[in-house]
């Protein structure tokens, strides 16, 4: 998907849309930077009076003020760059959930298409870390940028009122400071828009090296493993190199003409006839001047890095979500599903999944799809949950289209069973009940003993509030299955879909919750998926796919008489069952 490109203004006026909520407190960050600068000029002013009124014969104040002085200048610095972290962290801490959050919320709604088109890798980066440094960027341009602008402010208005003339050959440093800010923001912005990728790229290869370390070991893919990281982390590298290379430069540069500034300062006040205590503060100043505009040069970095992130943040947030134009809410569906020549086309792909499907299903009716693989039988159901929208034809819901129901009251009415089975790092509770905000006690425990899951809840140590670890990582291959299974039980929609619910489980499991699953079934419209063709003989409806188009359909006894397709991969599996036996 090609990003589109958010011009500097646009970035900061949304940046300053969701600052503007917590302004107060910004404002008061603001302040506390200002008390900060001040003390600046303060310390320059007491070291001029110092030198001038200390250091002679006739001291011209008490030395307590000495100390005095010196103390309550730092004493209020001291307040103001406490304020200062205080503040700016109380804002930019909410910040960062607030946009972290609107990047969440959208990630929940994208359409499933998009979940296709990037990695897993790319979207984790994009809310952690592209958010992260989005954040440093407003940390870096409020704290280090307005807090340094005050800073030389405060210093040239102190300089040019001491001395304009030597004032005006001092500040020669600002425009090429900003001559040379200018021109490495271009190549700052581009690495860092490749530095981001690459990240992706690295998050994505160490997810699935945790997610995938069995099949990792298994196979001996430790040195590939170790070979897809090291590309990436050395990449990573060069790009931190000559990111660096870019604005490092500016500090040498600068602080060079720094000391050819000075050196005629230095000339031009001996022939002023300045006094020493004026020339000690006047090259003080200018000194103290040289750290903010260091600051300021240096900020292009991490400005940069922003404003790259930045994109990638507001992109992810300007995506379109799934398409959702229904007005009608349904109450439980009947479960009358009809297809009418349905016709669908995967993104970039030249034949369609999905052609011409005709199929009225019946309420409480069990639909069995089978064929081989590529046939059609999962984009079927993912037309059924509507995760793609037909490229042709319609799909009807007890006469409804579906485009005329919102999607969460069309997908209330449904419950998926998959062979993939999704299990969330929480309570055994949580992920029966998934969705639900205030769990049935009865109900769910019914949905466990439906389940067969009773016996597993008793052995575990705090029973249905155990958590059980990443995708359900304590519990079994069977024994996560029948959660699955479970949470479609508590669900209780009308519409049932069974993709090979029954792969994961052994002999004695899968009698069982094949008998759960019969009574789960009765009075549901029921889509299964099935590869294994005697766990379907008993469906109302069998139908058989093959490159996107319905084939054969009819009972087991009517599809084996009339020994076609259905009949040939029957007596195949047959075989190989007995050959195995």
């Amino acid at each position: 998907m090609r990003k589109r490109k958010l011009n500097n203004g646009i970035i900061i006026k949304r940046l300053w849309a969701i600052v503007k909520p917590y302004r107060s407190r910004a404002f008061m960050a603001l302040l506390a930077m200002a008390l900060t600068a001040a003390t600046q000029p303060l310390l320059g002013e007491a070291l001029q009076q110092l030198m001038d009124k200390g250091f002679n014969n006739k001291v011209a104040f008490s030395l307590w003020w000495i100390p005095g002085v010196l103390v309550s200048i730092f004493v209020l610095r001291g307040i103001g760059t406490f304020a200062t972290a205080y503040y700016n962290n109380w804002v930019l801490s909410r910040v960062l959930n607030d946009l972290r959050a609107q990047v969440f919320e959208r990630v929940l709604r994208l359409p499933v298409a998009r979940f296709h088109e990037e990695s897993t890798g790319k979207v984790i980066n994009t809310v952690v870390g592209d958010v992260r440094q989005v954040v440093d960027m407003i940390n870096s341009v409020f704290l280090s940028f307005v807090r340094d602008v005050l800073v030389v402010i405060g210093l040239l208005g102190s300089l040019l009122w001491l001395n304009w003339k030597l004032t005006l050959v001092a500040i020669v440093v600002v425009p090429l400071t900003a001559v040379i800010v200018r021109t490495t923001s271009k190549r700052l912005r581009h690495l860092n828009r490749e530095n981001q990728r690459v990240t992706a790229e690295m998050t994505q290869v160490v997810e699935e090296a945790a997610r995938g370390h069995q099949v990792i070991r298994v196979f001996s893919g430790e040195r590939y493993e170790s070979r897809r990281f090291y590309l990436r982390s050395e990449a990573l590298r060069g790009f931190s190199q000559r990111m660096t290379v870019a604005f490092a430069a500016t500090t040498p540069v600068t602080q060079i003409a720094t000391s050819l500034a000075l050196s005629l300062v230095v000339v031009l006040a001996l022939q002023e006839n300045m006094t020493v205590g004026e020339f000690t503060k006047f090259v003080t100043l200018m000194l103290m001047l040289l750290t903010p505009l260091k600051a300021l040069a240096e900020v292009n970095g991490p400005m940069q890095r922003g404003i790259a992130a930045a994109e990638t943040v507001f992109e992810m947030i300007d995506a379109p979500v799934e398409h959702d134009p229904g007005t009608r809410t349904l109450g439980r569906a009947q479960g009358h599903v009809r297809f009418e020549n349905v016709t669908f086309r995967y993104p970039n792909a030249q034949a369609p999944a999905l052609e011409r499907i005709a199929l009225d299903v019946r309420p409480g009716q069990t639909v069995a799809l089978v064929g081989m693989s590529g046939g059609g039988k999962s984009t079927f159901v993912n037309l059924v949950t509507r995760f793609y929208e037909p490229e042709g034809g319609r799909i009807l819901l007890d006469g409804v289209p579906f485009q005329d129901i919102r999607m969460a009251s069309l997908r209330a009415q449904l419950a998926l069973v998959s062979q993939n089975v999704v299990l969330f790092d929480d309570t055994l509770r949580a992920n029966v009940a998934y969705g639900v905000e205030q769990v049935d006690e009865a109900r769910l425990q019914a949905a466990i003993r439906a389940a067969h899951l009773a016996d597993v809840v008793e052995r575990l140590p705090q029973g249905v509030d155990t958590m059980i670890g990443e995708n359900g990582m304590r519990l079994s291959g069977g024994q996560r299955q029948r959660v699955a299974i479970a949470r479609a039980i508590y669900k209780d929609a009308p519409i049932l879909i069974l993709d090979e619910a029954t792969s994961a489980l052994d002999n004695e499991s899968e009698r069982a919750v094949q008998a759960a699953l019969e009574t789960l079934m009765a009075g549901r419209t029921t889509f299964v998926i099935a590869h294994r063709l005697s766990t379907i003989e008993g469906a109302d409806l069998i139908v058989v796919m093959e490159h996107g188009r319905i084939v054969e359909q009819g009972t087991h006894e009517e599809l084996l008489a009339r020994g076609g397709m259905y009949a040939n991969l029957y007596r195949l599996q047959f075989a190989t069952a007995m050959e195995t036996q």
